[in-house]
């Protein structure tokens, strides 16, 4: 059902009417200093891109590359991290292979299950739909100053605590309201994963910057340049299909182009059910924030 000639970031095979299976892989070099905090985070990036598609992941290989002079007791909690995040999600680790690298690298291989009737893609959206985020913004400027040195620890608190959050229950939701668009927002940034579903789903997405929610530093880190590698690169990539109002200002436009680990959901929610939708979200206790909405047109255009 989806393979190489889509955007989407999980192949999907038809089993049957009701049942499809769901494969995805990522993996990555550690974003903080703590092993078992690199593991969570990376399992919990790695399971994303089955819940983005409205599935429910249920086993997993652990993908890792170590180096021969990594401590036992660092590996072993990386492994550890990962697996006590997967028995969050309800996933079983059944095994997996490591190699030797001079970097350390983790990730997983996810299988899942959804259904294909009620599956979300990337070009699922429809004009008229509020664009709704389920995690804040600035994981990238956050780790890039952690590695600079000028990161505050509750900054960095922070950012490990979103990034460990499983898209579980967001992708729960998304379900239950029988959302048809959607996509996980990471490495290519807010604007990048954002342009991928606006060409897919032949649409314009019309952003409002001052409803961008972000992490209590990234803005102040934003603002003295702290910016990862990837934020540039995401940039040169969307170019001129991102539209920006003149008021804004680059820092806060760079942080739409920042690459985010272990991101939230952009999901495409109709306007007749946003209510609902937001309702049973706080009874969840699933944070969401409305960002903008789908319109007729290419590409995306963001507003102050």
């Amino acid at each position: 059902m989806i393979g190489l000639d889509s955007p989407d970031d999980a192949a999907v095979w038809r089993l049957s009417e009701d049942k499809a299976i769901v494969v995805t892989t990522d993996f990555f070099t550690p974003v903080v200093d703590t092993a078992y905090e690199y593991g969570s985070i990376a399992a919990a990036n790695s399971l994303s891109d089955v819940y983005a598609m409205g599935g429910q992941p249920f086993l997993a290989l652990n993908i890792a590359a170590l180096p021969d002079n990594l401590p036992d007791e660092i590996s072993s909690e990386i492994l550890r991290g990962g697996a006590e995040k997967a028995r969050e999600a309800g996933v079983v680790i059944a095994g997996g292979h490591t190699v030797k690298d001079k970097e350390p690298k983790y990730g997983l291989v996810v299988i899942g299950f959804v259904d294909p009737r009620k599956m979300i893609s990337k070009g699922g959206l429809k004009i008229g739909d509020a664009l709704v985020l389920t995690k804040p913004l600035g994981g990238g400027v956050t780790t890039t100053a952690l590695k600079q040195e000028k990161a505050s620890e509750s900054d960095v608190k922070e950012a490990i605590e979103w990034m460990s959050r499983l898209n579980k229950t967001a992708g729960q939701l998304a379900v239950e309201f029988n959302l048809r668009g959607g996509t996980d927002i990471t490495g290519f940034g807010f604007l990048g994963h954002g342009l991928e579903m606006a060409e897919a789903s032949g649409v314009m997405l019309s952003i409002e910057n001052s409803k961008i929610p972000l992490l209590s530093g990234a803005r102040g880190y934003a603002e003295k340049g702290i910016f990862p590698g990837g934020a540039f690169d995401n940039k040169t990539h969307v170019g001129g299909s991102a539209k920006f109002d003149e008021k804004i200002g680059e820092p806060a436009e760079m942080l739409l182009f920042d690459p985010q680990t272990s991101g939230g959901l952009l999901l495409g929610v109709p306007h007749e059910k946003l209510e609902a939708f937001q309702k049973r979200a706080q009874e969840l206790n699933q944070p969401v924030w409305v960002v903008g909405e789908v319109c007729a047109g290419q590409g995306i255009e963001v507003h102050a």
